[in-house]
């Protein structure tokens, strides 16, 4: 039995059999076959070889003798080492031997040679490690295919453990089998994350190296409330936590009895629930948990999850589908937030060296003007069908505000010359995601309707620390004073506005977090909806005096870790179980 630490990024208790999600850019962890296994990788080494080579011969026929021969020569290059008949007998060998799966012996084979080539002095040898890593990538996709296949077709309950997952890959995990995430990489805000909590699948990220520690077909335990991973439990404690399972969801079913309560603090003040949806079915959910209309619908993956760029059909079908759950309940949609994603870098002739700095969200939007405006075209259409709000994120500074909606306007202006209907005083407001919109919040103000505080980017930004990365989530966290700051700054220039402000980041699913967001001054909440019945609780719970009292006391403390103690105490005397 072995147990990894990771951090804990959806809530829940998950017991089941492993499946490795292997990837083309790390070392791919080591497995074993039994003998009588053999043959069939061989034979798998076999086509993956003949398979490469056939695409390869047919990229380097494509190729216009008239241009510049280096393509064509790189090309040679691969198929020479392809045809090498004692490359791929060096990789047989080593499965034959070790009885090891055809795509570590893949790996290591070509790893062991890039590394030889690499360290020799002459430039146009070392130059050939990338041809190598080339090669191994191209074998292994032709290797792993048929797995990747397999998360589609599952018959069983599983875990997915993988080195990282993509936002696409985990919304499409079947809920019926996908019982629990686990990845290497990873943050507590990461697009992952954000998924798997809105799937209601208990996940954990930053785990480093547990797909190197692990077999497939190994017995796990995902503890989504701790954090932690159990590789290969004894019985006793799969005992455990079949217990502690029940406890949780008992705990949820008690919960789930005060969907129907309004969120109102003991002492009478009303706070607004809303929810953050990725799909349109997931405006249903928000409802079972008692929300009361969407604050942050990402509609970014109407672009994602498909080959081809959306046409404004498909962006109204969406909206209206949500909406028509909701009925006359509010419906946020933010606008694309495009950029920093394999979407776009891919279709990039020069991937972008820091994309999270660089052209995307609002950015992104505004230099590609005819997306931009089918979709709010889009948007518009749909905000007759009930009460439709448009929100542009990330916003940096006044410009960029005032450039995204004189584009709204002109779009308007396009629908009133075709005669078609919309709502011509629908709501617009931004996110506050940047320190320099925080800064200048009360400028902002001035020509907004709302505004949302969306903590997930805002942190990342402050703080200078990558949300999805692993090596530095420890210093990624909310509670840091710097970040609550700033959250005071928006709130109390938003109040001065006298317009709404709310907070949609994944600050607002964490439940030690809510009486300060109350004692801040914030009363409208957008969060993950299987969080909403957990929220409501604690809501109900509470004073705003007291609230009050404690921002207070967390705004005259200095270090991240004293508040976290502070807020955490204070929330599990309301509600243990959550922790």
């Amino acid at each position: 039995m072995e147990i990894k630490k990771g951090i804990a990024v959806s809530p829940g208790i998950s017991i089941a059999k492993l499946l490795i999600i292997d990837s083309e850019d790390y070392r791919i962890p080591r497995r074993s076959i039994m003998p009588v296994q053999r043959t069939a990788e061989v034979q798998r080494i076999r086509n993956a070889f003949k398979d490469a080579i056939g695409q390869l011969t047919e990229l380097e026929a494509a190729q216009d003798d008239t241009e510049e021969g280096k393509i064509k020569d790189i090309f040679a290059v691969h198929l020479r080492f392809l045809h090498d008949r004692s490359l791929r007998k060096r990789i047989t060998d080593l499965v034959d031997s070790k009885l090891v799966t055809a795509e570590y012996a893949v790996s290591v084979i070509l790893r062991e040679i890039a590394s030889h080539f690499s360290k020799i002095k002459d430039a146009y040898i070392s130059e050939r490690a990338t041809d190598i890593y080339d090669i191994e990538r191209r074998l292994l996709r032709q290797l792993l295919g048929g797995k990747r296949e397999d998360i589609e077709h599952l018959t069983e309950e599983v875990v997915i453990v993988a080195r990282e997952l993509s936002p696409t890959q985990t919304a499409g995990f079947n809920r019926k089998f996908v019982k629990g995430l686990a990845t290497d990489a990873g943050g507590r805000t990461s697009h992952t994350a954000i998924v798997a909590r809105s799937l209601g699948i208990p996940a954990i990220v930053a785990l480093e190296d547990l797909t190197e520690c692990v077999s497939g077909g190994d017995t796990v335990i995902i503890d989504g409330n701790r954090g932690i991973v159990i590789v290969n439990p004894d019985q006793a404690t799969i005992q455990q936590y079949e217990a502690y399972s029940r406890e949780f969801l008992l705990l949820e079913h008690r919960l789930d009895e005060i969907r129907t309560k309004p969120a109102i603090t003991r002492d009478g003040t009303k706070i607004t629930l809303l929810g953050n949806i990725e799909f349109p079915d997931e405006a249903e959910l928000v409802l079972q948990k008692g929300g009361e209309g969407i604050g942050l619908y990402r509609t970014e993956f109407l672009y994602l999850n498909r080959k081809s760029e959306p046409t404004e059909k498909d962006h109204y079908q969406a909206y209206a589908e949500t909406i028509g759950f909701l009925k006359q309940r509010p419906v946020t949609i933010r606008t694309m937030d495009l950029g920093a994603d394999k979407y776009t870098q891919s279709k990039r002739f020069a991937p972008e060296p820091n994309p999270f700095l660089g052209l995307r969200s609002i950015r992104f939007c505004l230099q590609n003007l005819t997306m931009f405006k089918i979709q709010l075209h889009a948007a518009l259409r749909a905000s007759v069908l009930g009460d439709v709000r448009i929100m542009f994120p990330l916003i940096s500074n006044l410009q960029e505000m005032k450039q995204a909606t004189m584009i709204l306007r002109d779009v308007m202006e396009d629908l009133d010359e075709e005669s078609i209907a919309y709502n011509k005083n629908i709501q617009i407001g931004i996110m506050v995601e940047t320190p320099s919109a925080a800064l200048t919040a009360s400028t902002l103000a001035r020509d907004a309707d709302f505004l949302s505080i969306g903590t997930n980017d805002l942190i990342q930004y402050t703080l200078a620390v990558d949300r999805g990365n692993e090596l530095v989530s420890a210093l990624y966290s909310a509670a840091d004073p710097a970040v609550l700051r700033l959250i005071r700054t928006v709130i109390q220039d938003a109040h001065k506005a006298q317009i709404d402000v709310s907070v949609c980041g994944e600050m607002a699913s964490e439940p030690e977090y809510i009486m300060l967001l109350l004692g801040l001054g914030i009363r409208t909440i957008s969060l993950t909806p299987p969080m909403i019945p957990e929220i409501k609780q604690i809501i109900r719970s509470v004073t705003i005096q007291d609230c009050n009292n404690l921002a207070r006391t967390i705004l005259g403390m200095n270090t991240e870790r004293q508040i976290t103690r502070y807020l955490r105490d204070a929330t599990q005397k309301i509600l243990p179980e959550a922790f």
